[in-house]
């Protein structure tokens, strides 16, 4: 039997309780038959007088009584509460995401165009993880923190939405990418470190060169995922004029022996990318290969309610046995 979250073991104790309507029915019937009866040729005889605090209070020793049956059947029949839930043991994997801002990603061979769908397949990506602490490091000539390791994916995806390309001097700097991801993992406590490096071009800026990185990143443990993103030949790239923005179509140019290089080094994979939905299946791939081990215990806690049942039925009794000795007492 179950109220109110509440489980009753032992539920047909309830059956005790149709003991108190017995006892209120012999209590009125014995009220009755104990009334004497007397004649009066004028009621005027009848000195009417209000009954006092003692004869207020004949009734409070059944009450009592009632309440002790009452509680004795609560606790009886063992009220118990239940406690369920789940405990999550997580191995833990730390990703840092490496995303390419130089003016090239404004390309439309992916549409809209090669950083915004980058950032859309980047979100569905973080929407897919569950208890993983992921970070975003984003760079053009410089390569600067965008959000470091964090659980709360709803920051991240907010300072996801805001990068776009000029925020940083144009350029493409892998190396340095790379080292300040490296920077975001290298204290890391976590198992799997992870860094996933997004770009469309050759390094030809920082100070870092991307295979130095890449070694570092190795003696850290580091697992380095790259994507060179880009169709293949050439591709349409967006260009202000003063008559509004043309188009001129563009060789694409992706350093892809480097890449795989960093990879390799790494214990990662290279992957190419060559529109929307080769991008999505790439992230899909790194999101099975970097899939965190969740091991989920379930339990059960219960928690005996019945000793502040019995303990009221105690206590009830014992006011009736002393107000039925002293200032309720019947004289025989």
């Amino acid at each position: 039997m179950k109220l109110f979250n509440i489980t009753f073991a032992y539920p047909w104790f309830f059956l005790l309780l149709l003991v108190i309507p017995g006892m209120i029915v012999w209590y009125l019937y014995r009220g009755e038959k104990r009334q004497s009866g007397f004649v009066f040729s004028n009621f005027k005889l009848i000195n009417y007088k209000t009954k006092n605090l003692k004869e207020r209070l004949v009734i409070v020793p059944m009450i009592l009584r009632s309440l002790v049956i009452l509680c004795l059947t609560v606790a009886l029949a063992r009220p118990q509460s239940f406690n369920s839930g789940e405990n999550v043991a997580s191995e833990g994997i730390d990703i840092v995401l490496v995303l390419d801002l130089s003016g090239s990603m404004l390309a439309e061979d992916f549409k809209p165009n090669r950083i915004e769908a980058a950032k859309k397949i980047t979100q569905n990506f973080i929407d897919g993880r569950i208890s993983d602490r992921i970070g975003l490091v984003v760079f053009s000539r410089e390569a600067f923190t965008q959000c470091p390791v964090t659980i709360d994916y709803t920051v991240l995806k907010s300072l996801l939405r805001e990068v776009k390309s000029g925020m940083i001097e144009d350029g493409t700097a892998i190396g340095n990418a790379i080292a300040n991801g490296v920077n975001r993992l290298k204290d890391s406590k976590a198992k799997s470190k992870v860094m996933i490096l997004l770009t469309d071009g050759v390094n030809n800026a920082g100070e870092v060169d991307p295979m130095t990185a890449a070694e570092i990143a190795k003696t850290f443990g580091i697992r380095v995922y790259t994507i060179g993103i880009g169709t293949m030949g050439m591709a349409p790239y967006p260009v202000p004029t003063p008559f509004g923005t043309r188009y001129q179509m563009m060789p694409v140019e992706i350093d892809e022996a480097v890449l795989r290089n960093i990879s390799a080094t790494t214990n990662g994979k290279y992957f190419r990318a060559t529109g929307n939905q080769k991008l999505e299946g790439i992230y899909s791939d790194i999101d099975k290969l970097e899939k965190t081990k969740i091991e989920v215990t379930s339990y059960r806690s219960k928690k005996e309610l019945f000793y502040p049942w019995a303990a009221a039925a105690g206590l009830l009794l014992l006011l009736e046995l002393i107000l039925t000795q002293t200032y309720l007492r019947k004289l025989p």
